[in-house]
């Protein structure tokens, strides 16, 4: 398996995922693995050429990581997962700017799923299941750690379902700042 395990220096990571075909890539990868092949059946519209160098340029940056590989007449195929530990606000290092440029990636990351459910020709937030909301939370650092606990309990059921025809992937994306 291949990664560098690290991230870009905190100047370029931003420049790096504003590219359009990078976020692309980043998004279709949010909780999947995906081999080339497969994320070219998911963009269409991307030359093969420019994928693989796009894909190559993701993996150098440690922002993916190749999974497994297989052959595939005479070829290595390749599956990657984006590189979430990458991105951990637990690893040595993080520094205001880098847990600034983090957030951005990850709000800019929200955005592009909103840019894509508004490239639909209908769309109907209400029965699409369209929800963004905020409320405070007042919570001593021990019920913090309850909650969170919670939380991952009750999610871990949801997460473990495997994609079916009668399913509707969703992102569900969390923000938790003490303010």
């Amino acid at each position: 398996m291949e990664t560098t395990g690290q991230m870009p220096a905190t100047s370029s990571l931003v420049d790096l995922l504003h590219h359009p075909l990078r976020w692309r890539i980043t998004q279709l990868l949010i909780g999947r693995s995906l081999t080339t092949r497969e994320l070219a059946e998911l963009l269409p519209d991307v030359a093969t050429t420019t994928l693989y160098r796009q894909v190559g340029i993701l993996v150098k940056a440690g922002v993916l990581m190749v999974t497994a590989e297989h052959q595939v007449r005479g070829a290595v195929e390749r599956t990657y997962t984006l590189n979430t530990q990458a991105g951990d606000a637990d690893h040595d290092g993080v520094d205001a700017d880098r847990l600034r440029t983090m957030f951005t990636v990850f709000v800019a990351g929200v955005g592009g799923h909103l840019d894509q459910y508004l490239e639909r020709e209908q769309i109907d937030p209400l029965a699409d299941g369209i929800a963004f909301r905020q409320t405070a939370l007042n919570l001593s650092d021990e019920e913090l750690a309850e909650f969170l606990t919670a939380f991952g309990e009750f999610l871990a059921p949801y997460v473990a379902h495997s994609p079916a025809p009668d399913r509707t992937r969703r992102v569900l994306s969390t923000i938790l700042i003490p303010d």
